[in-house]
């Protein structure tokens, strides 16, 4: 090296442009250093750490904490949801899928993030072990676990984990039917270079209640696509919390959600980017009827420092079919890098296009017929990007049962549910298309 070359380099040393530091007692004198929603966030498996929930708590303000107080301290589970697991079309499950229970603590349960609410906290503090279903390689038929509530007077608790090894390509569907009190957490973990989709059917009886939270990461180049639809319970607060374990991710997160009287049914989506290039995509769409049906979705989305390359959206979107019901729709962004893709938000809450409508009707259909292929549309669309054939056409019989206001139409669509008839719904689609 010249004495130029070494002159050069000690300049440089010395001249280091270093970052200022956020006055803690001033943040607003520079917003950029301020902490994000992730740095103030509590995440602790002690559910002592967590305050109990008001309605002046921002994670809590939409949600009628005086219905779900019974979740708020630990309790012995009462064992009542019974849990299975086999191939969506009853078969045994193949070789490259396996199925254990573990003790609490033991690897891989606890391991995806921690507890993001004082709900999850107690669940971790009241079971004893979990389910944990493994994916390597290809598995061609989609894995359904099944969730029956058998009490909806009792408090019960589940632990599951879903772990894909790298390069595993598969589909895991989690249907909740029955009655249940349930507080319940989901762990998934996708490998590099793995391609995965998670669904979970919430399609519980009345008077059932369902809380807790999936916590999710994504491996480097790997794909998940998570999806949930909630037909059912009296109350249902699910949070989904996920981040990215290396670069190239991809995140999909879907959300379908029917809402009747005096239900409370809440989804809440964390996104958070802390690997380069990688994408996310939220969308959620749900339809409300009913004095007192109640939603609310609150997704967030945070881009940190060290994810230049990112590309981001979420939405949602909310159909007001009678007078009475009510939806919240929360949509945050925090942006952390100037050299992302793209980043954005939408949200909307509204009533029927009159437009479509008007187009329908004028061609001879009836009022009820416009706004029932109207609200199918609305959802059709949703539930065929959730990817998985097997399921597609019970999900949307359950939505046009509820969308006909038929009781026995929507008892015979619940029942396909329970009886996990799936594929025979998609083989006679199937048969009458041809």
């Amino acid at each position: 090296m010249s004495d130029a070359d070494s002159q050069n380099t000690s300049e440089k040393t010395i001249h280091e442009v270093t970052l200022p530091v956020a006055d803690p007692k001033d943040p607003y004198a520079m917003p950029a250093l301020m902490p994000s929603s992730a740095d103030r966030a509590l995440r602790s498996f002690e559910w002592k750490d967590y305050a109990e929930p008001t309605r002046k708590q921002e994670d809590f303000r939409y949600t009628p904490v005086e219905r779900l107080n019974e979740f708020f301290a630990p309790f012995e589970p009462s064992g009542s949801c019974e849990v299975s697991v086999e191939a969506i079309d009853g078969s045994e499950l193949p070789d490259t899928v396996t199925v254990e229970a573990l003790e609490k603590g033991t690897a891989p349960m606890g391991t995806v993030g921690k507890p993001a609410d004082i709900i999850e906290a107690v669940e971790w503090a009241s079971v004893d072990s979990a389910l944990v279903i493994r994916l390597r390689g290809v598995t061609e038929t989609p894995v359904l676990v099944s969730v029956v509530g058998n009490d909806a007077e009792s408090l019960d608790a589940l632990h599951i984990v879903i772990e894909a090894d790298a390069g595993a390509r598969g589909d895991v569907v989690i249907s909740h039917t029955g009655s249940a009190r349930l507080d319940e957490v989901v762990e998934i973990v996708t490998g590099r270079d793995s391609d995965i989709s998670v669904t979970s059917i919430q399609d519980w009886k009345d008077g059932s209640k369902h809380v807790g939270g999936h916590r999710l990461s994504i491996g480097e180049n790997a794909t998940l696509r998570h999806s949930v639809v909630t037909l059912g319970g009296d109350v249902v607060r699910l949070r989904f919390d996920q981040d990215f374990q290396g670069p190239q991710g991809k995140s999909d997160m879907l959300g379908i959600y029917f809402v009747k009287s005096d239900q409370h049914i809440e989804h809440r989506t964390m996104v958070v980017h802390n690997q380069r290039e990688c994408t996310s995509r939220v969308i959620y769409k749900g339809a409300l009827s009913g004095a007192g049906a109640h939603s609310t979705w609150v997704g967030n989305a945070l881009i940190q420092p060290q994810a230049p390359g990112t590309d981001s959206y979420e939405l949602n979107r909310n159909l007001l079919l009678t007078r009475g019901a009510i939806a919240d729709s929360e949509p945050n962004l925090e942006i952390e890098n100037g050299e992302i893709v793209g980043a954005g938000h939408a949200s909307s809450v509204g009533r029927f296009d009159d437009e479509q409508l008007f187009y329908l009707e004028s061609r001879g259909v009836s009022e009820a017929d416009a706004r029932r292929l109207v609200v199918h549309g609305f959802f059709r669309e949703l539930v065929e990007q959730i990817g998985i054939p097997q399921i597609s056409d019970t999900l949307m019989a359950a939505l046009d049962a509820r969308l006909s206001g038929d009781a026995a139409a929507i008892d015979a669509a619940d029942e396909a549910l329970t009886d996990h008839t799936f594929q025979a719904a998609s083989d006679e689609a199937q048969s009458t298309e041809e």
